[in-house]
């Protein structure tokens, strides 16, 4: 997939960050410095390039996959798409949808790059730096709504440290300088059916899946994109037809987190 240089995130009440980057020679870079100044383990965890989307080149991507983050061109036709979706949702529900998945609305603009890390990490069963600004991040949000989430975020100064230190370093950020731009992160996970957890703490099994969720702080809330029976492949399968599919783009980029040793495939 071709790469892009920055992401923009929605406009909100939260301030203004630098935009991370996104770029074929600098994303692990850029990427690996956040995560692991945030807290994640990096020898037991790491993001990697995601080449393409047909399968020969998704076959070069080190499993398991834990996460895969997209970054996409804003378009009007996409945002008509993604409204006539959310008032889809707010009308039929989600009723397969797991509560627990930790998402945070976006409020910070620019900080879409961050959001997508959070919610990459914060839904992956990846390890955690014990203390580590994630960590407890996640641990004082976890029963916090997304708003207050979000608000946590905004007055939460490492990570905007954090943030910016990994945006503004000109030798792996060319373009940080362009904070006016049209892209934006958004993130795949897996997460178990709701009636599977349901059924789970009342000691009983059921013969219920994983289901494909989406995590964009710019929508509403969660999207289940239906079952998921492998991450990657059936993430891929949603970017071609709901983002590439019609988009005479090429600013697209994917990564994916995976728990792979180093040197695996």
């Amino acid at each position: 997939m071709s790469n892009a240089s920055a992401a923009k995130g929605s406009e909100g009440s939260g301030g203004r960050w630098i935009p991370l980057e996104s770029n074929p020679d600098f994303d692990n870079i850029v990427w690996i410095q956040w995560a692991k100044k945030a807290g994640l383990v990096t020898s037991q965890a790491r993001f990697v390039d995601v080449y393409g989307l047909d399968e020969e080149l998704l076959g070069l991507v080190p499993r398991p996959v834990k996460a895969v983050v997209l970054l996409f061109p804003i378009d009007s036709k996409g945002e008509v798409k993604r409204n006539t979706e959310d008032d889809r949702i707010a009308k039929d529900g989600q009723p397969k949808i797991d509560n627990t998945i930790f998402w945070v609305k976006q409020t910070i603009s620019n900080a879409c790059g961050t959001i997508g890390l959070i919610h990459s990490l914060a839904n992956s069963a990846v390890t955690f730096t014990p203390t580590s600004p994630l960590q407890k991040y996640i641990l004082e949000c976890h029963d916090k709504t997304p708003l207050e989430r979000a608000k946590t975020l905004e007055t939460t100064p490492l990570f905007a440290n954090i943030h910016a230190e990994a945006a503004s370093d000109q030798t792996v950020n060319q373009t940080a300088v362009q904070e006016d731009t049209e892209l934006h992160f958004t993130c795949f996970v897996e997460a178990p059916e709701q009636e599977f957890r349901k059924i789970a703490k009342q000691g009983g099994t059921a013969d219920t899946g994983m289901r494909l969720i989406e995590l964009d702080g710019r929508r509403n809330g969660p999207i289940d994109h239906g079952e998921c029976k492998d991450l990657l492949k059936d993430a891929a399968n949603i970017v071609k037809s709901r983002y590439v599919t019609g988009s005479s783009s090429v600013l697209f980029s994917m990564m994916a987190l995976t728990t792979a040793p180093e040197g695996s495939y």
